[in-house]
């Protein structure tokens, strides 16, 4: 059956970590919508929700795809618009209801004394080891691709919660890991009853195997849809 895929990005990161993906759902017949946020700094969870919400489809109902801190946009983007379901692809997985803050506090602090006199944080592939972001990519050409779609953030905006408005997860949900990083997100899914999946992979895996990936949205959203 034709779906329309709503594929989220996380706001460190731009819609080219989705091109293979996306390129290979559009080839199997499915439509494919991939936000793009705005170049300005968005300094509150408001603000990017609102960014998400005008790329919306108009039309239908679609299945949302979140991808890391993406995964907190989808209680009100549930709320506010029609949604079939919603896989989530290593990604934040929001309580039931109540508040949710945009990083952990070990991250806060990992990051607190690397703002710059901007405000901004440095780009999402700078927070890390060089070796560590490396082995995220199949090859040098699609790690420049993706660092030249990044995009800087502001301190405030790490620093801030969102909020979860309740009866969101009555929509039908599943969830994807690549490798362990989001084991108890995982895990968490499971205990929900979803179906979920977990592949063998690193944090940015949709760029290196993006034929499984695809296979594996197309699998578990026929899945929702027969429940």
């Amino acid at each position: 059956m034709r779906t329309t895929f709503v594929l989220l990005t996380s706001p460190f990161l731009g819609p080219s970590v989705w091109e293979p993906v996306a390129a290979v759902l559009v080839a199997r017949g499915h439509d494919v919508v991939v936000p793009s946020l705005p170049p300005v700094p968005l300094h509150s969870p408001d603000e990017v929700l609102c960014a998400l919400q005008d790329c919306f489809p108009e039309q239908g109902e679609p299945v949302l795809v979140p991808h890391s801190n993406a995964g907190l946009y989808v209680p009100a983007l549930v709320a506010a618009r029609p949604v079939r379901a919603a896989v989530f692809l290593d990604a934040v997985l929001p309580p039931a209801s109540g508040r949710i803050p945009v990083a952990p506090e070990r991250l806060r602090a990992t990051l607190r004394s690397r703002v710059g006199a901007d405000g901004l944080l440095p780009y999402w592939s700078e927070w890390w080891s060089d070796s560590d972001v490396a082995a995220l990519f199949p090859d040098p050409q699609t790690r420049r691709r993706v660092e030249a779609d990044q995009r800087r953030v502001p301190w405030d905006y790490l620093t801030a919660d969102v909020v979860v408005p309740p009866g969101w997860d009555s929509v039908p949900a599943g969830y994807v890991a690549f490798g362990t990083t989001y084991a108890d997100e995982l895990q968490r899914a499971a205990d929900r009853g979803w179906p979920v999946r977990c592949l063998d992979g690193r944090h940015l895996h949709m760029t290196c195997d993006p034929e499984v990936v695809a296979s594996t949205l197309i699998e578990v959203a026929a899945e929702l849809r027969q429940r």
